[in-house]
């Protein structure tokens, strides 16, 4: 049960990193890839259908923390609780931003919506690095600092920028497309630098969590017996919505809809 609560933890920290690596890249490059108001709808159009349902990715895997590994998540979460408060504020304020740029009035609100778009984006993003860093670095739980929390800042936010370029050129159309085309490169096809960057996001999540060894810390077998099959039902169910909504949705974005 142990092993069988390991994979699925690390399933679901792989899948976050990768589907929801789409849209934040994608968010942060917002001001580079729409140049008006138009274009920007249009970027937004492009990942509005994913968001939610990449985010629950991140739901589950801190659900199997929480109920398959307790005392790890206890002691991570506490020791890691500056670096979280500034990733849920950005996830919380891009969020806001995209469910809120259609219900407000005028240019100035549309415009404002898109600041906490990008920024949130970008929080979220860097304040993956510091947190990758602790477990890499030997300081799991404590936030790292110094160069290597920096550095890892940096590394991190320029793979989701790279994975959302990537997803951007696969949905975008016109001169969102053309920008976004340009930074990837003409070497290939655009799916081919998607599942690159997709590779490359899955690498940090597997190795913070080997050096964390969570299996010492997993919680008792009538517990791991109890919660590991119900996950073993759901998740099917959780890549079979995933799929479905990326096959209805695998068309290029053509106008501005939103959601």
């Amino acid at each position: 049960m142990e092993t069988l609560a390991l994979a699925l933890l690390a399933f679901f920290a792989t899948g976050y990193f990768v589907l929801a690596g789409a849209d934040l890249g994608t968010g942060m490059l917002l001001p580079y890839l729409g140049r008006g108001d138009r274009e920007r709808r249009l970027v937004i159009a492009s990942f509005a259908p994913f968001f939610l349902g990449n985010e629950v990715w991140l739901i589950a895997t801190a659900g199997v923390l929480v109920g398959c590994f307790p005392d790890l998540e206890g002691e991570l979460l506490t020791g890691q609780f500056p670096v979280l408060v500034p990733l849920l504020t950005g996830w919380i304020v891009r969020d806001l931003g995209l469910w809120s740029r259609g219900r407000g009035p005028g240019p100035r609100w549309r415009a404002l919506c898109d600041g906490a778009v990008v920024c949130g984006s970008w929080t979220v993003a860097l304040a993956w690095g510091p947190l990758l860093a602790g477990p890499l670095t030997g300081t799991p739980y404590a936030p790292a600092g110094g160069l290597a929390a920096v550095l890892t800042a940096l590394a991190t936010a320029a793979l989701f920028a790279a994975h959302g370029l990537g997803f951007a050129a696969l949905r975008l159309t016109g001169a969102p497309y053309g920008r976004a085309r340009r930074l990837v490169g003409r070497t290939g096809g655009s799916w081919q630098s998607f599942a690159f960057t997709g590779v490359l996001l899955a690498v940090p999540p597997l190795l913070a969590g080997a050096a964390l060894s969570p299996a010492e810390a997993s919680a008792d077998g009538a517990t791991l017996a109890l919660l590991v099959p119900t996950l073993l039902v759901v998740t099917p169910l959780l890549v079979a919505a995933q799929a479905w909504t990326w096959w209805t949705f695998r068309h290029r974005v053509t106008r501005p809809s939103y959601l």
